[in-house]
């Protein structure tokens, strides 16, 4: 290739992708969209790639159960206790705590119960012996470096902390892989989704199929809308079209940004209080 060809080219690259307003990654994002409509790419395989984007940007307090939702076990609980809980919550990671849910002293693991299943194997027991170490990591750690720190250190679920060191909840490595696949549901979901977590001062993380019922429920709010029921639906309806990440809306005392969609629906979004003492009083009525 001549100097003046290889010239040419660059400038061809360069007017491309650089030239343009939209950054590399929005770009790639366009052209990947464009490959689904026309069927060269699966919209399942879209929604993936979409996914890989979107953990690369998102932080662990964005997806993590807040203390007022774990399930904990104490150090000094008999193993009846434990198993008792363990077969409540359909769990199979818990956290061991001491005097108070900051005091995380290690995670217990369900399936290493199972050799204490009669009266000689209970009265020996110490939880030392089968207690694993507990792994921590901040509210602001991003979560394509927690999904590389799972697989490399084989752990499966870690204690969040926040600014002060104290417990602000818990990630596990489902809770990243199902920003990249979609909600991975089993026999014990439809129990335990979480539609409403606190994730800040006046900061809440909100699934989108949340009912526009359990919402206002939850916030002691009035919004409603005529054509739609649920909270995603709504913040859709206000925008005027499916929005995508990043997009923000204000709602009565409200501000939604959308953390997580697809080209079907919100998956999850981040809602503020704008006005904490307009929230009983507001009434939001849209067609």
């Amino acid at each position: 290739m001549s100097k003046k060809e290889q010239t040419g080219w660059l400038a061809a690259l360069k007017k491309r992708f650089f030239d343009k307003p939209e950054d590399e990654k929005t770009l790639l994002l366009k052209h990947l969209r464009e490959a689904q409509k026309k069927g060269v790419i699966s919209l399942d395989a879209l929604m993936m790639i979409e996914g890989v984007f979107q953990v690369s940007e998102m932080q662990v307090r964005d997806i993590m159960v807040p203390r007022t939702h774990m399930v904990v076990v104490q150090k000094d609980m008999s193993v009846e206790e434990m198993l008792r809980i363990v077969a409540n919550s359909g769990h199979s990671r818990f956290p061991v705590v001491d005097e108070s849910i900051d005091e995380v002293i290690g995670i217990l693991l369900a399936k290493d119960l199972t050799h204490y299943h009669d009266e000689e194997s209970r009265a020996a027991f110490e939880l030392k012996d089968i207690l694993r170490p507990a792994v921590f990591v901040p509210e602001s750690k991003r979560l394509n470096v927690l999904l590389k720190d799972f697989r490399e250190s084989r752990n499966h679920m870690a204690m969040v902390i926040d600014e002060y060191s104290g417990v602000a909840g818990l990630v596990t490595i489902e809770d990243v892989l199902e920003q990249i696949v979609g909600e991975i549901d089993d026999e014990h979901d439809a129990a335990d989704v979480i539609n409403i977590r606190r994730s800040g001062l006046q900061r809440y993380t909100v699934r989108g199929l949340t009912s526009i019922e359990e919402f206002n429920e939850y916030f002691d709010s009035k919004l409603s809308h005529d054509k739609v029921e649920t909270i995603g639906g709504l913040v859709t309806a206000e925008l005027g079209h499916l929005p995508e990440r990043g997009e923000e809306v204000t709602i009565g005392p409200f501000h939604f940004k959308v953390v997580s969609a697809n080209s079907r629906r919100i998956n999850s979004m981040q809602v503020s209080i704008v006005d904490d003492d307009a929230v009983a009083s507001s009434s939001v009525n849209s067609e």
